[in-house]
């Protein structure tokens, strides 16, 4: 019963890569108790959320659902997908969000980050409230409580160094594993599509759909020039706001992985790394934001570090971004 406990502690911190592979076969496993899609969407929040722990390897319960509520809410009323594997009956996350829905008679276009901010409160606090209880514990039970502490009255969970270590490493196979699960249970109670179709959405569900509140922010420091090349960039049109560690990769949107970029260079870089000069400059870059009030009051600031961004880029290198890219016209 350990989907139960409002305490866990690890037993263990030191386990081997084969052991944390067995844990996370049993997870994808007919052999655990998967009735709804709890689990998978905490591991897709967790992955999302590796490089917001701060140097104890702590995260807030805050950072973990808002990535939790806004999936949620993208599959559930943006897709309209069942979460539970019981005919005509909804999971308790399912109700809370039709109920908001209702509640404000919101449009199921509406993807989760276009809520307004008060909404977004809202959602993130009802799903947080109701869905720790049950959550937190079974992933940890599946993990024979290893994976991480937690706790449900101080609302923080502390990563095993190894499990830690484990996922940074094989970040890009995860995420495919997680994603496929979760896209075979949706086809299995849902009519809304093959499994392809269904991955497509899952794959997805946490990608914004504009990224102007941080061009506001990146602009301003630019001075109106592209990161990569140096061109003047004298029209919003013509301006990218870009993922220097792609964001298929870290699929989060942490203003000290995002740079200001011309049209030419973020279509040419796609999805590629940039040359370890630009992460010299990057890392220049963000040391200087944590000179400046309106960017070191920032929560994705706060947890910065020069090794989380040199360890996420050389992680990048590991999991198959081998690809470097650099402009072919530099601007002087």
């Amino acid at each position: 019963m350990s989907f139960k406990l409002q305490v866990g502690e690890m037993k263990t911190e030191y386990l081997t890569d084969k052991e944390i592979w067995g844990h996370f076969n049993y997870i994808f496993s007919s052999k655990s108790r998967n009735s709804t899609t709890y689990k998978f969407v905490l591991i897709k929040s967790i992955l999302e959320n590796l490089y917001n722990v701060n140097n104890r390897l702590e995260i807030s319960y805050s950072s973990l659902f808002s990535s939790f509520a806004k999936i949620y809410w993208n599959l559930v009323i943006h897709h309209h997908l069942n979460q539970i594997n019981m005919t005509g009956k909804r999971a308790e996350v399912e109700r809370i969000l039709m109920d908001i829905q209702t509640k404000y008679q919101i449009p199921e276009t509406l993807i989760f980050d276009k809520l307004s901010a008060e909404t977004q409160v809202e959602v993130i606090t009802k799903v947080k409230r109701k869905c720790k209880i049950n959550v937190m514990g079974a992933l940890y039970g599946d993990t024979d409580q290893t994976i991480y502490d937690f706790d449900n009255a101080k609302e923080v969970i502390r990563f095993n160094p190894a499990f830690y270590s484990f996922m940074q490493r094989f970040q890009r196979i995860l995420s495919y594993l997680t994603n496929y699960q979760l896209a075979l249970f949706l086809e299995k109670f849902n009519k809304k599509g093959d499994t392809t179709n269904l991955l497509m959405k899952v794959e997805n569900v946490s990608k914004r759909t504009s990224l102007d509140q941080f061009y506001m922010l990146l602009s301003s420091f630019y001075n109106g020039c592209c990161f990569y090349c140096g061109k003047e960039l004298k029209r919003k049109t013509s301006v990218h706001v870009d993922h220097f560690i792609p964001w298929s990769f870290v699929q989060a949107d942490q203003i000290w992985n995002l740079v200001i970029s011309c049209k030419t260079c973020n279509l040419a870089k796609n999805d590629k790394l940039a040359e370890n000069q630009y992460l010299v400059s990057l890392v220049d870059r963000n040391e200087q934001f944590l000179a400046e009030k309106k960017f070191i009051t920032r929560q994705d600031m706060q947890v910065y570090s020069e090794k989380k961004l040199t360890d996420l880029y050389h992680y990048s290198m590991d999991n198959g971004y081998t690809d470097f890219w650099r402009p072919k016209d530099i601007c002087m």
